[in-house]
């Protein structure tokens, strides 16, 4: 294995407030929610975080038809990426690029509208989509990735509930340190508020948000809090290692220092803390740092009253009541993108490294008291004189926890 540095060198997004770094970054320091209503079957109007990228900017009307919502967004946040980094796909040997993405769940759209539709031609499954199986096998966004961008090396999806957008981008850590790629596109995407059974199960958890303003609806450690909104998107990261990248001279966007993934081993839904915790410090030894080198800890939390309790539980474990390593949340504004939820919160923090402003979580009118920590920005961005290092919290069901930590590139 090659230790070698794994550094970012491009990122691709579509987020429901944002197509881009740079307008994401904008919309998250001026507080813009990218949540509203929409329509799905059987359900009332529900609260979603929605995309309104343009599919067309790298695909064909028919391949859209073709594919899927989630291929779509991956196409456009992997093309993204690339034009970001500056990487020219024509001089590249791309059997040596791999994708490498986190999903949350993947089939669930296709088979639910197949079945819905052929409910009006009395079941009769000769109207059933004769491009159902690659719609729904489990590599089909990372797939659609290799075939729009003419890509050889290994693809798959990597299933891990909403701690995937960081498990993507530990799998291409890994793969470029085993030296089985030279380019790893990695990160996460979710299709999720395509399929009405995750509004129709969270509704029955009684863990669907509500509220009769969209952009209030997602807030989370609020103490009126009432749910996920849940939410699609996609961010994709280009990682390689330091040496290619210097010698090709690549801007870099920051260096990864450390990671963890672990399981719960207790419940199908709820979080442990006891766990979370682990999962931090793993993460920090990892990076062979302590607590207060960390500046910037993007939570995970929900908006669910017991998981954001969780989370603060965990984070007050790990790093005290600390006044110096702030604490921010995303999902405030664009609500939960379940598989791409780690990667966008990542990337929309990681522009402080350069201005040294903290964008905060919005929406908080009235703390939780068990959500309380001082370090926590609300409602106003955080001005700090320094940010060398950002920890990435993104936990799941089934347990699964995962944490990033990436530093500030230095040579």
């Amino acid at each position: 294995m090659n230790h070698d540095r794994i550094v970012i060198t491009g990122i691709g997004l579509a987020s429901p407030n944002g197509n881009n770094l740079s307008e994401f970054r904008k919309s998250l320091l001026e507080g813009k929610s990218g949540v509203e209503f929409i329509e799905t079957h059987y359900m009332e109007p529900v609260l979603a975080g929605v995309c309104h990228f343009d599919a067309l900017k790298y695909q064909a009307r028919k391949s859209i038809r073709r594919g899927t919502r989630a291929g779509s967004i991956a196409i456009y946040c992997s093309r993204e990426a690339t034009v970001d980094a500056r990487i020219d796909m024509e001089k590249e040997d791309t059997s040596k690029i791999g994708v490498y993405l986190g999903i949350t769940e993947h089939g669930n759209v296709e088979t639910e509208n197949e079945i819905y539709n052929i409910k009006k031609y009395d079941y009769d499954v000769k109207v059933w989509s004769h491009h159902h199986n690659p719609r729904t096998v489990a590599n089909n966004p990372a797939g659609e990735v290799t075939l729009n961008m003419k890509i050889t090396g290994p693809h798959y999806t990597l299933g891990a509930a909403c701690a995937a957008g960081n498990v993507g981008i530990i799998q291409g850590m890994q793969m470029l340190q085993l030296g089985e790629v030279e380019v790893a596109i990695a990160g996460g995407v979710s299709e999720s508020i395509h399929t009405f059974g995750t509004f129709a199960s969270f509704k029955n958890e009684g863990a669907l948000a509500n509220h009769s303003n969209p952009a209030k609806a997602s807030r989370p450690f609020d103490k009126d809090r009432n749910g996920v909104v849940v939410a699609e998107g996609g961010c994709v990261y280009i990682l390689e290692k330091l040496s290619r990248a210097i010698a090709r001279g690549a801007k870099i966007y920051g260096e990864i220092a450390g990671y963890a993934i672990n399981s719960d081993s207790f419940d199908f839904i709820m979080p442990l803390s006891k766990r979370q915790a682990e999962c931090m410090c793993l993460a920090l030894k990892k990076a062979a740092i302590k607590p207060d080198n960390v500046d910037i800890i993007s939570s995970h939390a929900t908006s669910t009253p017991q998981g954001d309790i969780e989370e603060c539980i965990a984070i007050r474990e790990v790093f005290g009541n600390t006044t110096s390593t702030y604490i921010n949340n995303t999902k405030s504004y664009i609500g939960h993108a379940m598989g791409a939820a780690g990667a966008l919160e990542l990337a929309g923090n990681l522009p402080s490294f350069q201005d040294k402003i903290i964008h905060p979580t919005i929406n908080i009118e009235n703390i939780d008291h068990k959500c309380e920590m001082k370090s926590l920005v609300i409602n106003a961005p955080k001005k700090v004189e320094k940010v060398d290092y950002i920890l990435n919290n993104s936990f799941g069901m089934l347990g699964i926890n995962s944490v990033v930590i990436v530093k500030r590139f230095e040579k």
